[in-house]
């Protein structure tokens, strides 16, 4: 199957055989009730299929689950109430402390205080300014159990080259690669293919398209091996192989935190899910096009995207990204003030933090987004005073263009 089929077909049916319906139902039920005492003790103690508590599992939540991870050929995958908490959930489930994280200094500001956030647990994070082989050298140590990037970083719109950090790790051992494909997508590149363990989505964002549902999504690629002596938390789970975190995230960090996704969201990211492709294809195309308008126009002092040949990822990205380079773009202008007076000029930009709208969204992430953090790691992350982040929508390109240069006048 090509993409767009896929995004219909692949491992999902709908309710067909038992109703005919497109979609799966919305199950929005907290239990799920058995005929028998023996059917639930099976069900709980895992002996057999099925469906207790919709903490642990939904049959709504499991068929976008099964769509998620048909999109990127992993070996299975849970949904949670967000993209941060697959994140923290994944973090709970394998580390220890006195373990590390080696994360690029370009990842979303949320993930950066969720770091913060881990320290007094006695797991701490180094970071490098590009996820790179060399710069990796620097920074790994023994204690290192995860690298975590994005492959689009957020807003520093670096690019990743997920099969040059995946064999420089494969040489190591005993280290996840994890890569938050939250801005590319699986249209744009599937992630586990190109060699990442783990492949995190905010699905709040361009999964689900509308942004009318917060929910995140963790895939896994299933072959990683979990050596006990560096993961010793997972001991208890090695036994179930390609499955192990899988498991351990459902049976455990679900049931015990409780961070699941609802059944009328994971719905509303099914049905985004559909037009995957197609807005991707869109939004991307809209992307450039407004990017290269905007070299163009006065009074702007740096456009950053990575399908201009002027980025410095533009080579990467034309490698690893397949179909587009993305929805996402930055400019800067020669001041804080002048980038307030654009946003508020704009008429069809939404002034939001969210990305990935099917509408085009701008931000000054300096004071919304990157409001708390260190002004270190915002130098690192690329945030400035006058920095503009722009999540192109699928409009006619034309009046985004036209707006923006009025906007800019």
């Amino acid at each position: 199957m090509k993409t767009n089929t896929r995004l219909l077909h692949d491992r999902f049916d709908g309710d067909k055989a038992d109703t005919g319906a497109t979609l799966t139902p919305i199950y929005q039920t907290s239990a799920f009730g058995n005929a028998t005492a023996e059917g639930l003790e099976a069900i709980f103690n895992n002996r057999a299929a099925g469906y207790a508590y919709t903490r642990i599992g939904n049959p709504t939540v499991a068929s976008f689950e099964q769509r998620m991870n048909a999109l990127e050929n992993g070996s299975g995958a849970v949904a949670f109430a967000s993209g941060m908490a697959a994140i923290t959930s994944l973090c709970l489930a394998v580390l220890s402390a006195g373990d590390e994280i080696v994360a690029s200094a370009g990842v979303f500001g949320g993930t950066i205080g969720l770091f913060a956030d881990l320290e007094p647990f006695g797991i701490t994070t180094r970071y490098v300014d590009a996820c790179t082989p060399e710069q990796l050298e620097r920074a790994i140590t023994e204690k290192t159990r995860i690298v975590f990037a994005e492959i689009i970083g957020n807003p520093k719109l670096d690019v990743l080259d997920v099969p040059a950090v995946s064999s420089y790790l494969k040489q190591k051992g005993n280290i996840l690669f994890v890569v938050d494909n939250t801005l590319a997508t699986p249209i744009l590149a599937q992630v586990l293919t190109l060699g990442a363990d783990i492949a995190i989505h905010s699905s709040s964002k361009y999964i689900n398209g509308s942004g009318n549902a917060i929910s995140g999504v963790l895939v896994d690629s299933g072959n990683f091996q979990w050596d006990v002596q560096a993961f010793p938390v997972m001991k208890d789970w090695k036994k179930f192989g390609p499955y192990a975190l899988i498991c351990k995230l459902r049976q455990k960090v679900l049931m015990d935190m409780g961070a699941c996704l609802s059944p009328m969201n994971a719905f509303l990211n099914s049905i985004g899910i559909e037009t995957l492709g197609l807005r991707m294809e869109r939004q991307c195309s809209n992307a450039l096009a407004l990017a290269k308008a905007l070299e163009q126009m006065d009074g702007i002092v740096l456009v950053n995207y990575p399908g201009l040949a002027s980025s410095p990822w533009y080579e990467t990205a034309s490698r690893i990204l397949q179909g587009g380079y993305g929805a996402i773009l930055t400019i800067r202008l020669e001041s804080r003030e002048k980038a307030f007076q654009v946003i508020n000029r704009l008429q069809y930009a939404v002034n939001i933090t969210n990305v990935g709208d099917i509408r085009t969204l701008i931000v000054h992430p300096r004071s919304t987004i990157y409001a708390h953090t260190p002004e270190e790691a915002c130098v690192h992350a690329g945030v400035t005073e006058d920095l503009l982040r722009i999540s192109v929508g699928i409009e006619d390109v034309e009046d985004l263009i036209q707006d923006f240069a009025q906007a800019l006048q």
